[in-house]
């Protein structure tokens, strides 16, 4: 496995002289564990590959639906990704992807493309609902300073209510620091999937120190395709005694509502 220098900051990934293999840098390291990522980095990667695939559908087309499995610990370093079309269509097609780390998969994703086309609907019925929140004036920051070094500091976090350290619902207007791939700029869709892995998190009810509240997915849909670079996070946790639960984040651009994200939930005492 290549080795990611670090001090390297410019970006969670690095691409390579290979078009499907990345170098991970220490960005995309969530709080779990360390040398692994945190899922936003790696499902925004798997979005990008997605976006990048030739569509066989005719005429415009937009990602409705993005249902990431996470098969185990995502490492950092050196990572692989491809994405085919499955079950082409005219209208609709089903696309895989997998995500691969240290010779096994770590990641899978299947997502739908519908075809996208002017219709005229009835009043009131645009899809985009309430509009958010403003965007607070200034950035958050963490009580737990090693939280800004990793995936948790590459992310602007400028919270509307509740937050990260503080246990509940809560809602957060976010920006990428830095770009998902060096020397791009990341689309509005990867900017969602990036930070959409997020909402377990943002909405704990545990104590990070004493709990671990991990997700297995995250399935998202779009009704909307995102635009901008600022996205908007609200989330909730259900927990039950059996040892699960849901995280279920509504989620926005600075238009209105785009969508929704949902992901199961294996709780226990660490």
């Amino acid at each position: 496995m290549t080795i990611v220098p670090d001090d390297t900051d410019a970006a969670f990934y690095l691409p390579t002289a290979d078009p499907t293999r990345f170098l991970a840098t220490r960005r995309t390291e969530g709080p779990w564990a360390p040398g692994t990522q945190h899922a936003g980095p790696p499902s925004a990667l798997l979005t990008r590959a997605i976006e990048r695939l030739p569509s066989s559908i005719e005429g415009p087309s937009q990602l409705t639906r993005l249902a990431v499995e996470i098969l185990g610990p995502v490492p950092t370093g050196e990572v692989s990704v491809i994405a085919t079309v499955t079950r082409p269509g005219r209208a609709v097609e089903l696309v895989e992807g997998e995500l691969e780390a240290n010779g096994r998969a770590t990641m899978r994703v299947r997502a739908w493309r519908i075809r996208s086309t002017s219709i005229n609907l009835p009043n009131g019925l645009n899809g985009h609902l309430s509009p958010p929140p403003p965007i607070p004036a200034t950035a958050d920051g963490f009580r737990d300073e090693t939280w800004s070094e990793a995936y948790l500091g590459a992310v602007e976090w400028r919270f509307v209510s509740g937050h990260l350290e503080i246990p509940g619902p809560a809602s957060a207007w976010t920006r990428l620091r830095i770009p998902l791939v060096a020397g791009e700029d990341p689309s509005p869709t990867q900017r969602l999937a990036a930070v959409a892995d997020s909402g377990n998190g943002l909405s704990s009810l545990l104590s990070f120190d004493r709990w671990w509240y991990i997700n297995t997915d995250l399935v998202i849909h779009l009704h909307r395709v995102p635009s901008g670079e600022w996205i908007f996070i609200d989330a909730r946790s259900t927990l039950d005694p059996s040892g699960v639960g849901i995280a279920e984040t509504d989620l926005y651009d600075a238009s209105g509502r785009v969508g929704r994200g949902a992901q199961s939930l294996m709780v226990g005492p660490r």
